[in-house]
């Protein structure tokens, strides 16, 4: 198998842990998608899935609807797919896709590399595809990756691991460098929103008002709200609030806490603040929220899973 399921309440959202396959203890796997539909069920690939390993997805022929934190993304061929640790995801109909699917452990690469790679960025896109003079240098490194994957036997097992440690390092470092986001390009951000972003990432729980992490960052407001419409495309406000409402999606649909329990660990003072907040932003309850998505999942189909960001 390639993940076992942490076992919860049965209408918890499974978190996926990477269990390396025999005789490979290199934190990594590569399987066609015909491979991934022979060994797991469609039902438990349609239900959301929490993973704590990264998941590297592109297609050859077909296409495939995949979820990841509650947005909905189309995978045609020359595309590619990254879901990171953490990130909640649901697969869509893979009988109409064909293609491979690269898994691996967020410690397999040397942190030199992980870096370069960005392979620890939480807000690195989801979806990318080649930049045209590229594409074949990064449908290259994946081929090579994967046929030293098969080649199990050929080398030294410890050599083995070493090459399929610095292919993945270099199929990694092509998607970070050579493709660019589906959709609309965004332009390279500055030092100051990337120094927001992080500020938010680490201390959304603790307050949610521009003004503080202003403070925080010797920054003004206007300053802040400058860099972040420049680099995100939305407001500083915007920006924290969609942080703190994805950090409750993932809390609703991933686990059994109550919604009370929610508020408090995101730095609400009250339940009630909470759902205000989330029905604010997203026109549901907490409740509802999870009732629906998880509603979603039973119904085993692709149409039937939530595409609301």
């Amino acid at each position: 198998m390639m993940a076992k399921t942490r076992q919860g309440s049965l209408r918890e959202i499974p978190e996926v842990a990477f269990a390396a396959p025999a005789g490979i203890p290199a934190g990594i796997e590569v399987m066609s998608l015909a491979e991934l539909r022979r060994r797991v069920t469609e039902r438990t690939l349609v239900r959301p899935q929490r993973p704590d390993f990264h998941h590297l997805l592109t297609l050859t022929a077909g296409d495939l609807w995949h979820i990841v934190d509650f947005n909905g993304y189309t995978l045609r061929p020359g595309s590619w797919l990254w879901v990171r640790p953490g990130q909640v995801q649901q697969w869509g109909d893979l009988t109409k896709a064909e293609g491979t699917l690269i898994l691996f452990q967020q410690d397999v690469l040397d942190p030199a590399t992980a870096t370069a790679a960005r392979v620890d960025d939480p807000h690195a896109p989801v979806a990318i595809t080649p930049v045209a003079a590229d594409a074949e240098a990064v449908t290259m490194a994946a081929e090579h990756l994967s046929r030293e994957f098969q080649a199990l036997g050929h080398l030294p097992l410890e050599v083995h691991i070493a090459a399929l440690r610095h292919l993945l390092a270099v199929l990694l470092l092509r998607l970070a460098h050579l493709t660019v986001p589906v959709g609309s390009p965004a332009p390279e951000p500055d030092e100051t929103y990337l120094r927001f972003r992080d500020a938010v990432e680490r201390h959304f729980t603790t307050t949610r008002r521009v003004e503080d992490y202003a403070r925080m960052l010797g920054y003004s407001g206007r300053t802040l709200a400058r860099a972040t419409l420049a680099g995100a495309g939305l407001s500083a406000k915007e920006f924290v609030d969609r942080r703190v409402v994805l950090e409750a999606k993932r809390l609703l649909v991933h686990g059994d806490e109550t919604a009370a329990q929610i508020s408090d660990r995101l730095g609400f003072v009250t339940p009630s603040q909470f759902s205000k907040y989330f029905m604010q932003r997203t026109g549901r309850s907490p409740i509802d929220f999870r009732n629906g998505v998880r509603g979603c999942a039973e119904g085993l189909g692709p149409s039937a899973a939530p595409g609301q960001g």
